[in-house]
C-alpha cells in the first residue's frame, strides 16, 4: 500500500493521473477542464472512504473508476455547469459588483 502511496504523490497533472491509472482521454477535454477533472476526483475519494483494508490493487481498482467518473462528468459537460469550484457555485458564477462600491473602491481625484 505504501509504494502505490508514494505513486500517487509523484503524480501532478491531470494527464499524468490519468495516465497512471490508463484512463483514455481526450486532449481537449483535459484542456479546458484539468483542475475540475482532479478536484472532482478527489472529491469522489473522499465520498467512497475506503478503508485502511483493501490492497494495492484494489486501491488502483477503486481509484481508476472514480477517476474514469470524474473524466466523464467533463466530457459530458461542462465546469459551469458541474459547479466544482465556488466561483461556480456563487450565484451561478455571476458576481454582482454595484456601482457605489465600484466608486468607493476608487482612489479620490484631487479636483484642481
Amino acid at each position: 500500500m505504501e509504494n502505490f502511496l508514494l505513486q500517487l504523490k509523484a503524480l501532478s497533472s491531470a494527464e499524468d493521473f490519468l495516465h497512471f491509472f490508463g484512463v483514455p482521454f481526450d486532449q481537449s477535454v483535459v484542456n479546458v477542464s484539468r483542475l475540475h477533472i482532479l478536484k472532482r476526483f478527489f472529491q469522489y475519494i473522499r465520498q467512497e472512504n475506503l478503508g485502511a483494508e483493501a490492497n494495492e490493487v484494489q486501491m488502483f481498482t477503486a481509484y481508476r473508476g472514480l477517476l474514469t467518473r470524474a473524466y466523464a462528468d467533463f466530457v459530458t459537460s461542462t465546469p459551469a455547469k458541474e459547479k466544482v469550484f465556488k466561483v461556480f457555485q456563487d450565484i451561478d458564477g455571476k458576481q454582482h459588483v454595484s456601482l457605489d462600491n465600484l466608486r468607493a473602491s476608487m482612489p479620490m481625484r484631487a479636483v484642481a
